[in-house]
């Protein structure tokens, strides 16, 4: 099924889950198989301030980020429109982002990956990724997404729902969200 069952005049979908959880990948796919906007989060960002969301982590600190992350948050959140919005990793932990998110919208779903795909994804990509580039192993990784998964496992367990992404099929997890979308009311 191609789109989403709801009364009301506009839905916001938004995608929860740590860095390479799939979130900009599956958000795309969502929204094209829904013909709905996608927005990612970092991407918002990065066009505002015209620098990469490390650079601006770099120049400014992580304080600095996580304000002009809200301010934009909340921008996005007031549009009136069918849109996927795709979070970043750190988004749902600070300030009051979830309950934010969780005051527009019911339709929040967190990816869940197993920390031994998330390693093995992120260990190939780690000099991409300015938090993970000092990793040596994938042993190592684990116990570092561990150890954060730990940390913010309480706010993305603030989304109504969790999608389990045991595998890398991103349309088998758009049609898990769509499935969802349409046989739940919140």
């Amino acid at each position: 099924m191609n789109s989403i069952n709801s009364s009301k005049n506009f839905n916001i979908i938004v995608l929860i889950g740590y860095m390479g959880s799939g979130k900009s990948s599956v958000g795309k796919k969502l929204a094209k198989k829904l013909d709905i906007s996608f927005i990612d989060l970092d991407q918002a960002i990065e066009k505002k301030y015209n620098k990469t969301v490390s650079n601006i982590f770099s120049d400014l600190g992580e304080i600095e980020f996580r304000k002009i992350e809200k301010k934009i948050l909340i921008k996005i959140l007031d549009y009136k429109s069918n849109f996927v919005l795709s979070l970043g990793g750190g988004t749902p932990c600070y300030s009051n982002n979830m309950d934010l998110i969780n005051s527009k919208t019911k339709n929040t779903f967190y990816l869940k990956v197993p920390i031994q795909k998330l390693s093995k994804r992120l260990y190939s990509r780690k000099d991409k990724r300015p938090i993970i580039s000092h990793i040596k192993s994938v042993e190592e990784m684990n116990n570092f997404l561990a150890k954060h998964l730990f940390e913010r496992y309480p706010f993305y367990e603030k989304s109504n729902f969790v999608i389990d992404s045991k595998r890398d099929d991103t349309i088998e997890v758009v049609n898990k969200i769509i499935y969802t979308l349409n046989n739940n009311s919140l």
